[in-house]
C-alpha cells in the first residue's frame, strides 16, 4: 500500500518532466528593473496615486474588510455606488459586484442551469469550471465558430439554453464574433453571457467594452461579466444585466450569497479608475496601439502571433519547455512576460503572453524588440524544438 501523498509526488514528478511545474515568485515593492509585460494592468493604473488615495480613503472610512457577505454586513454605500457607476459606464441596466471575476462567472453561467450551455473552446478556466458546476449539458464548440453555436442550439432538446464566451480571449487576444453569437441567441431564444474581463477599459469608446462597441449594450438577453483587477487596477468582479438577472443572482447565486463582500478599498479604487476612464478617452486607444506594435515586432522576427483585439499579444512557441526557456531569457534581457502552458492553453500551444500597457514608451518597445530577437534565435535551436507534453485535463 502506498502512502497518502505518494500519488501527489508521482504526479508532480511527471509535471516536472513535462515542463509543467509552477513556481510562486513574490514581487518586491517598487521597480525591480524588469519591464512589466506580464501583468493585466493594461492602463497602468494599479499604482496610480488617484487609485491608491481612493483605496486609502475607503479603508479609513469603512475599515480593512467588508466584514461579511453582501446580504449581511458586506454591502456598503461604496458597493452600491460602484454598481450604479459600472452599469452606467457600460450601458447595462444593472450591476452586481462580487469579490472576484471568477466568482462572477460562476454565478452568471449558473443562470443556464438545467438547460443547454454552449461554450467556446477558448473560454477562460473560470467559465470551464462554471459549466462543469452548472450540472447542465455542455457543448463545447470550436473557437470563434458562430455557425457551430447555431447548430448546437438548433439541435437541442432542452427548453432553455445559454451561450457563453469571452469577449477578448485571455491568451489568443482575439475578439469573439459577438454580433453573430447574439443573432444565434435571438433565433433560438437563448441567453448570451459575455466575459468582458480583457475588454473592459481597452475595447470601444472610453473602454466601455466589446458588447458596447458592438452596439449590443442595451440588450436584455445579454449578460456581461467584468473584472476590476485588470484595466481598472483594483480587484473584484461584477455581473451586468437586466433587473431580472441581478435579482436572480441576489436570491440564488451561491458565489454571491456565501462569499464575503469585496473589500471597501477595492471598491474605492475601482470607482477612481472609472473616473479616469470617463475623462481620458485616449487611454484605451494607447493600449491598443501598443499591442499592435508588439505584435508587429514579433511578426517581423518570424514569431507566430495574432492581430490583437485589445492588449493581449501571444507569441506561440509550441512546447512548454521552450516557453519556459524563452520566458527566462526575456527576464535576463529586462522584460517580464507571461509563460502559458497546459492547462492554461491546449497541448502544443504553449506560448509567451505579452500584455501591452497604455504607458509603454518608445524606449520600452526597443527593449522588447531585443528580448524577442533573442527568443526568435532560441527557437532555432534543435534541442528545444520538440518536447513531449503531458496530457492535462483542461
Amino acid at each position: 500500500m502506498t502512502g497518502p501523498l505518494d500519488r501527489l509526488r508521482a504526479a508532480a514528478a511527471e509535471r516536472e518532466a513535462a515542463g509543467l511545474r509552477r513556481t510562486l515568485r513574490p514581487r518586491t515593492p517598487g521597480h525591480d528593473g524588469l519591464l512589466d509585460l506580464a501583468s493585466n494592468d493594461y492602463l497602468g493604473l494599479s499604482r496610480d496615486e488617484r487609485l491608491v488615495e481612493a483605496a486609502v480613503r475607503a479603508t479609513r472610512e469603512w475599515g480593512a474588510g467588508s466584514t461579511g457577505s453582501r446580504l449581511v454586513t458586506g454591502s456598503t454605500r461604496l458597493h452600491a455606488e460602484l454598481e450604479d457607476r459600472l452599469a452606467a459606464f457600460t450601458g447595462a441596466a444593472g450591476a452586481l459586484v462580487f469579490s472576484s471575476g471568477y466568482l462572477a462567472n460562476l454565478a452568471a453561467v449558473a443562470l443556464g442551469r438545467g438547460g443547454l450551455i454552449v461554450s467556446d473552446a477558448g473560454n477562460h478556466a473560470s467559465i470551464v469550471d462554471a459549466c462543469r458546476l452548472s450540472r447542465s449539458r455542455v457543448v463545447v464548440t470550436p473557437h470563434g465558430d458562430a455557425e457551430a453555436v447555431d447548430k448546437a442550439l438548433a439541435e437541442r432538446a432542452e427548453e432553455h439554453a445559454l451561450i457563453v464566451t469571452d469577449a477578448v480571449f485571455s491568451v489568443d487576444g482575439d475578439l469573439a464574433p459577438l454580433r453573430a453569437l447574439h443573432e444565434a441567441a435571438v433565433r433560438h431564444g437563448a441567453l448570451l453571457v459575455v466575459d468582458e474581463a480583457h475588454a473592459l477599459g481597452v475595447v470601444g469608446d472610453h473602454g466601455r467594452g466589446a458588447v458596447h462597441a458592438a452596439g449590443l449594450a442595451g440588450r436584455a438577453d445579454i449578460v456581461r461579466t467584468v473584472t476590476l483587477s485588470k484595466s481598472l487596477g483594483s480587484q473584484g468582479g461584477a455581473v451586468l444585466g437586466a433587473p431580472e438577472v441581478i435579482g436572480t443572482l441576489v436570491d440564488t447565486g451561491r458565489s454571491f450569497i456565501f462569499d464575503t463582500g469585496l473589500a471597501p478599498a477595492c471598491a474605492g479604487a475601482a470607482l477612481a479608475a472609472l473616473d479616469i476612464l470617463e475623462s481620458t478617452a485616449d487611454l484605451p486607444v494607447r493600449a491598443r496601439l501598443r499591442a499592435g506594435e508588439l505584435a508587429a515586432t514579433a511578426r517581423e522576427l518570424g514569431l507566430e502571433t495574432a492581430d490583437p483585439a485589445a492588449a493581449v499579444v501571444p507569441v506561440v512557441l509550441g512546447s512548454p519547455t521552450l516557453a519556459l526557456s524563452a520566458g527566462a531569457l526575456c527576464a535576463e534581457l529586462g522584460v517580464r512576460v507571461g509563460c502559458f502552458r497546459p492547462p492554461s492553453v491546449p497541448r502544443g500551444r504553449s506560448c509567451l503572453r505579452l500584455t501591452a500597457r497604455a504607458d509603454l514608451r518608445s524606449d520600452d518597445l526597443a527593449v522588447v524588440r531585443g528580448a524577442l530577437t533573442a527568443v526568435a534565435e532560441l527557437t532555432m535551436l534543435p534541442e528545444l524544438g520538440d518536447v513531449a507534453e503531458l496530457r492535462v485535463d483542461r
